[in-house]
Formats: C-alpha cells, structure tokens, sequence
C-alpha cells in the first residue's frame, strides 16, 4: 500500500524516517514530503499558508496514479484536511495520528483555545518573533511537550532537527466548501500521554468526525519515534 505521510509543525518530512523503514520493510511505499517552509523546504515564511500546505499534498499525491492512505502527524492533520476537497480522488483512506482534525471554518489556534486543550505545552510554550512571525521552542520545552516518552538518542536527533514555525497557518481556518467525507474512511492514533495536544481535545475532534477506528497509544506526541514498532504494526493493519 501507499502512504503520503505529512509532518506537524516545527518539523519536516525527516521525523517519519524510522516508521518508513518499518513499514517499507512490511512491503509499503512511504512518502514523506516536506511541507512549504518545514524541513529542508525553502519557501519564503511570507507564503506559508494552510492552502500552501494543501496544495504541497495534493502535489505529492497526484504525482502517481496510486490512491494513497494520507497521513497526518500534529499541524499535519490539518494540512490533510484541508488537502482533500482539492484532491479526493487520489485518497484511499486518513489517518490522523496525534493531530488536529478539524471541522469546517475551525483553525488550529480555535482548537487550542477549547476546554478541553487547556493544558496544551507548546501553546504554553511558543516564543513568537518576526514580522511575518514564525514560532519557535527551547529544546527543553520540545522534550517536555512533544519527545517525552523517546530515547534519548531519538529526542536529541528531533530536537537538532527542529525548524522555525511560520505562523500564519495556525490562524487559518480549513475552508472545505460542504465537502463531505462520508466516502472517505478516516482513522485516529489516540495518544493518551500526549503533552502538545492533550488526549481529551483528541477525542473531542476524532469523535466530532466520527473516526472509526480509533487506536490507542500509550505514548508521547510523537509515536513515530516513540513507538515506532507499535506504530507501524497499527499503520499496517489499517491499511490491510
């Protein structure tokens, strides 16, 4: 099977490295973009928008004829959302794994601010700067809200390979024109030790969408590198 696996924020298509590996070695194929201004990317901060990012995926997915299973990390599940109106005939299935999963007309800063992501730690944590702005974090406030449950080795590897964030995404809210996502199935990896989007807006958004099924992690924000086995062996039910 497929996978186009998309980034959150402060990231780059490099951070799905090890559960490629595992799911290339189960037979899939795995792409792993960078989304505009993310990883290695170059566009400039003034054109990093949600439509850059949808348009970044829509990109990747139509560049074979293979439906893709379309996966979203974090921010990343946001650019997923936005991406599919765009392109639907190119998805197989979703899988939102530790991330945003909005509903139409709702931004990723809107989700923050609910009840029920009060105790978010990058939110807490952001230090914005610039003009137009990008975000950063000190890496200890990255390992404590995103890398807590990774080796060490594994967390000081993310933490060096951390960009900037542009800001501007995160106030935009997804634009769907009364797409409806009945034909599409959309699946959710629950984490339920996760500091950056805490477990109770997850389950807020995945039940508000219906996602079924629902897999849980007992794990940090970033199973693909804290549980990379467990991850993948999920992925890979899924996609069966």
């Amino acid at each position: 099977m497929r996978f186009v696996l998309i980034h959150g924020a402060f990231s780059g298509g490099w951070i799905w490295g090890p559960l490629a590996d595992e799911l290339e070695a189960s037979g899939h194929t795995v792409e792993a973009p960078d989304l505009p201004g993310g990883g290695q990317d170059g566009t400039p901060v003034s054109e990093v928008t949600l439509d850059a990012y949808a348009a970044r995926v829509c990109e990747v997915l139509r560049a074979r004829a293979e439906p893709a299973i379309l996966a979203g990390h974090s921010m990343g599940g946001m650019a997923i959302t936005q991406a599919v109106p765009l392109c639907p005939e190119r998805i197989a299935s979703m899988i939102y794994i530790a991330a945003f999963l909005p509903q139409d007309g709702q931004s990723l800063i809107a989700l923050t601010q609910l009840p029920e992501g009060a105790t978010d730690q990058v939110q807490a944590n952001l230090i914005v700067e610039g003009d137009p702005p990008v975000a950063t974090m000190t890496a200890e406030a990255s390992r404590a809200a995103t890398f807590a449950h990774c080796s060490d080795e594994r967390a000081a590897w993310a933490l060096a390979s951390r960009t900037a964030q542009p800001v501007f995404p995160f106030t935009q809210p997804v634009a769907l024109s009364g797409f409806d996502f009945a034909g599409i199935p959309r699946a959710y990896v629950h984490c339920t030790q996760d500091r950056a989007i805490p477990p109770p807006l997850q389950r807020r958004m995945f039940e508000a969408a219906g996602c079924d099924p629902v897999i849980e992690l007992d794990t940090d924000h970033a199973p693909q590198l804290s549980r990379t086995a467990e991850l993948a062996e999920a992925l890979d039910r899924l996609a069966a």
